[in-house]
């Protein structure tokens, strides 16, 4: 009778421990939605500080390979981190449960400042602070970017299609010259895949 007991004690610590859980990936990506201006970019700073050095949910290495993969595969680049994170946590619940959290917060305030954008947007000191965003969205964009880099390991090849890359990227935006992205991953790819392939000698091994 004991045993029989004990089961419905395991059932529901077990069942407490996956909702805390839940509770925190929801909470925790609410949070990262509320609080971060400019996107996806920006958010891989504070996503790297919440899940990475807090929450030790992933690892600096895996961040930056579902970094790649997000920007690579269609969506918004930090739902997709979002998604893999809960994923990892706490399977398909906790990958849905992580992206509502994301996402949840931004709807709501898109949909509150809609009505009036335009003439919220006409108040100076709001123009001002916004302005304001706009560099320090820049600064998290580079700050998880040297983060990252810092925490890779890069062979001589990888070095130089990250500095050819980066050369590229900032060309473009100085000179207003559109260069896709997304090419000069697809490049960087088969650069890194051919030079592969000869060390191999064709043999993929």
């Amino acid at each position: 009778m004991s045993m029989v007991r004990d089961i419905p004690a395991v059932t529901a610590d077990a069942t407490t421990d996956i909702m805390n859980k839940l509770t925190d990936l929801f909470l925790t990506f609410a949070k990262i939605g509320l609080f971060t201006f400019g996107g996806g970019y920006a958010m891989i700073s504070v996503m790297q500080e919440e899940c990475v050095n807090r929450k030790k949910w992933v690892s600096d290495e895996e961040l930056m390979n579902v970094t790649v993969m997000a920007e690579s595969t269609p969506g918004p680049i930090a739902i997709n981190c979002a998604t893999y994170v809960g994923y990892r946590q706490s399977g398909m619940i906790g990958a849905v449960v992580s992206t509502l959290g994301l996402i949840i917060p931004s709807f709501c305030i898109i949909l509150l400042l809609s009505a009036f954008l335009s003439d919220f947007l006409k108040i100076k000191i709001v123009a001002d602070a916004f302005r304001g965003i706009k560099i320090a969205v820049g600064i998290l964009m580079v700050d998880a970017a040297i983060k990252m880099l810092r925490k890779k390991t890069f062979k001589p090849l990888q070095r130089m299609l990250v500095a050819g890359s980066f050369l590229i990227m900032l060309t473009s935006g100085i000179t207003a010259v559109r260069i896709s992205s997304i090419a000069v991953m697809l490049t960087g790819a088969v650069v890194n895949l051919m030079v592969f392939l000869i060390k191999n000698g064709g043999k993929g091994k």
